[in-house]
């Protein structure tokens, strides 16, 4: 019996069109059998495809429901076309001829054939025509700048306007970011044509300036941390639900390819049952008039711990109790050790310092190995898994593009032109959990108090 000619492809297909039909049902007519490959959103973001419009979901099914389909996989990473190859018997691997030459290595395991584009039409061009996102800057500091610089990589968001109770800061910014529109009014800024807001104020304004953002029908995406007490949250999370509006945390580990892989890992048990998260985020901040260096709303761990936290958090859930372990210069938390234990007996050990130095590395250990994320662990890129044979090791790598924050301007700009109000990769309940032991800390030092009287 003559066997069946395997033929496989893959692509992101997004925004499916005409040009992606005719290279399918081409790919078809070299073989018998046609295995389509639809990218993941984190390994599309891992190779810098930030502006993918359609989820996984949605993509998967305007190719299952071509009736000359055989079979649809997921691509989740870059070695996997090569595994699929020799996985499913193929005997031809096609893609577009905008790739000619790249994937000539794989003809070591089946013939590799490059099809002409459908040309004047491609995602990229129809994702242009999509309405951009028109966002607005609340703070001028240097991660407004960075967010700045690192927005231009997201095609579907437009910058307009900029806010700042300092005229002067206003006016550099606009000059340095070629920004339309500045505002020392912060009801004028909301008034503006703008669908979203990106707080990037001190931490002490958050509260207020999200929810006049909310309350004015804005999208909000907000620096860490995203308030000081956990009633403010709450409050906010009502809110935005009620206006069917977001309101993130800009976390931006939380959005890293490699970082929701390395959670992938852990869901599937390689490690067994956790037993301890330990994460270390340290910095020097020699310069004392910063703001990180001013009480009350300075000090290590109001500053760096939501990182750490967030690992915790996203491998452990929530603590049933929660120790601290600072040591303070002028009132401030120069460092700060935050214990947690959980229900199922584990334990979470995050360090946090502005005023020491250590090795800025996270282990999670589990009965049956561990993951090592090696410094920094942060900026999420690299993690191995571990075991007690160590023939058995294994790791990860995936490119993290500039310095993280296009990650979460992608996955906000996705919840809004999706119409969706949470991310799954911070949760509401992430963000509870967070908040809640950073506002257990700021209240257990008198901190609440201390802004009171000085209001």
């Amino acid at each position: 019996m003559k066997k069946e000619k395997v033929i496989i492809t893959y692509g992101t297909y997004d925004m499916f069109h005409i040009g992606h039909l005719n290279i399918l049902k081409r790919a078809k007519a070299l073989g018998d059998i046609l295995i389509v490959g639809v990218t993941s959103e984190d390994y599309d973001r891992s190779r810098g495809k930030l502006n993918v419009v359609q989820d996984l979901d949605t993509r998967i099914k305007s190719i299952e429901a071509l009736d000359f389909i055989d079979k649809v996989i997921i691509e989740e990473h870059q070695h996997q076309k090569e595994i699929d190859i020799q996985k499913y018997n193929v005997d031809t691997f096609v893609l577009g001829d905008d790739w000619v030459g790249k994937f000539d290595y794989l003809e070591e395991y089946c013939d590799v054939v490059y099809l002409a584009r459908t040309k004047g039409i491609s995602s990229t061009s129809l994702r242009k025509e999509i309405k951009k996102i028109k966002l607005g800057i609340i703070g001028t500091g240097r991660i407004a700048t960075r967010f700045s610089k690192e927005s231009s990589f997201v095609d579907s968001i437009d910058i307009k306007s900029v806010f700042s109770l300092s005229k002067v800061s206003v006016e550099n910014f606009l000059y340095k970011h070629g920004i339309l529109y500045g505002f020392t009014d912060i009801n004028q800024f909301l008034l503006s044509d703008i669908d979203a807001v990106y707080i990037a104020s001190p931490h002490q304004f958050h509260y207020q300036q999200i929810k006049s953002s909310l309350n004015a029908g804005k999208h909000v995406l907000c620096e860490k941390p995203i308030v000081l007490e956990k009633k403010q949250l709450l409050e906010l999370l009502t809110l935005a639900d009620k206006n069917n509006l977001i309101l993130l945390e800009a976390l931006k580990t939380g959005f890293f390819p490699a970082f929701n892989k390395l959670l992938d890992e852990i869901n599937k048990g390689v490690i067994g049952e956790i037993k301890e998260v330990k994460a270390t985020f340290t910095k020097l901040i020699s310069d004392h008039t910063l703001r990180e260096w001013q009480y009350p709303y300075g000090g290590a761990t109001l500053e760096l711990a939501s990182y750490p936290l967030l690992l915790a958090q996203k491998i452990l859930g929530t603590p049933n109790n929660i120790d601290f372990y600072p040591q303070e210069k002028n009132k401030i938390d120069s460092s700060n050790r935050i214990v947690c234990q959980y229900e199922s007996g584990a334990i979470s050990i995050s360090t946090v310092a502005i005023g020491m130095k250590s090795e800025g590395d996270a282990v999670i250990s589990g009965t049956e190995g561990y993951i090592y994320i090696p410094a920094p662990w942060w900026l999420t890129k690299t993690f191995i898994v571990r075991f007690e044979d160590n023939h058995k090791e294994y790791s990860f790598n995936y490119e993290l593009e500039g310095d993280g924050l296009r990650y979460e301007i992608s996955e906000f700009v996705s919840l809004i032109t999706r119409k969706r109000t949470v991310s799954n990769r911070i949760t509401h309940h992430d963000m509870l959990n967070i908040n809640n032991i950073l506002s257990k800390f700021f209240n257990l030092k008198g901190y609440i108090d201390e802004v009171d009287r000085n209001k």
